[in-house]
């Protein structure tokens, strides 16, 4: 019995095909490419970009204490430690900085929404939704600032008051999904400093006594192009004081010196936001006192610098 070694086997096959007016479709191996793109199929937000890195500034303040001190820092308010609500204006000024209110109310209870998630107190350009729970605030000040001349400091340059430099800020996508995270928790860097310590050693140096810096500020500007319906959302958990603007407007109300708290955004429920326009999104953060600082980010959104 004679045997027909396998590529005459093919030949005479194909040959054989042909000659019977059969169509024949080969099909070349995959690329490198097809097989990756198989591998990712599992993620259907395999195109978007892995990170997003955006760059911001970072002001040193020194301790109330110290010679030359901002009385702001290192403060204990007179309502006692925790969140306030109102310490800034709803709105931006003409610079793009916040605007001093008040010395602020302390939040005795949380506003929540129906995913048990904490959200903003009600604001008239911010839209109610079916399952949102009231919180509840002092009706007094609570002294967790001085003054508004002394708070027009934090986030501007004022030689004496603060030195700065640039920031940056790394977020990176959750595989299998669509949300990109900074923390403090998970960045190498940051965990090697024990939590959101970036200026430790630099400019002013380490706060009186300890081992980390724990007076500064932080600025970040970005933008992105809003998409109605995409499930937009923006989350920030950390401390001390932190305030989020989009298009000049307070969605993120986070003032005091406490410890690390969450809140969120759901960007359909601003209503007024048009399709396909390009917003601003800012974030103000300060870090005024011992004996932590925190510092986490979470969004579905394309932020961009």
């Amino acid at each position: 019995m004679s045997v027909i070694p396998m590529k005459a086997t093919a030949t005479l096959v194909l040959g054989t095909a042909l000659a019977a007016g059969l169509a024949i479709s080969l099909t070349p191996a995959k690329s490198t490419a097809q097989s990756q793109s198989i591998i990712s199929a599992g993620d259907p937000f395999a195109a978007l970009p892995a990170t997003l890195a955006l760059t911001g500034t970072v002001r040193d303040f020194k301790w109330r204490n110290e010679n030359g001190g901002h009385p702001d820092f290192e403060l204990t308010p007179s309502a006692g430690f925790g969140r306030y609500n109102d310490m800034v204006a709803s709105e931006l000024d003409s610079d793009g900085k916040p605007v001093f209110l008040s010395a602020g109310k302390k939040v005795s209870t949380e506003w929540k929404d129906a995913q048990g998630r904490n959200r903003i107190s009600p604001k008239s350009y911010i839209s109610a939704k079916q399952g949102d729970t009231n919180g509840a605030q002092a009706s007094t000040s609570g002294g967790a600032a001085t003054s508004s001349e002394r708070f027009a400091h934090w986030y501007r340059y004022v030689p004496g008051a603060n030195v700065s430099r640039p920031l940056a800020l790394t977020l990176v996508r959750n595989p299998g999904t669509n949300m990109y995270t900074f923390s403090d928790r998970s960045d190498a860097f940051y965990t090697s400093r024990g939590g959101f310590f970036p200026v430790n050693g630099e400019l002013f140096g380490n706060s009186p006594g300890q081992s980390k810096n724990f007076g500064f500020t932080f600025e970040l500007s970005t933008e992105f192009v809003y998409n109605r319906g995409a499930g937009y959302t923006f989350t920030f958990t950390g401390d001390d004081d932190v305030w989020v603007f989009i298009d000049g407007k307070l969605v993120i109300d986070l003032g005091g010196i406490h410890s690390a708290v969450s809140q969120t955004i759901e960007l359909d429920r601003r209503n007024w936001l048009e399709l396909g326009r390009t917003y601003a999104l800012k974030v103000f953060q300060a870090e005024r006192h011992t004996t932590q600082s925190n510092f986490r980010i979470d969004t579905n959104m394309q932020l961009r610098a």
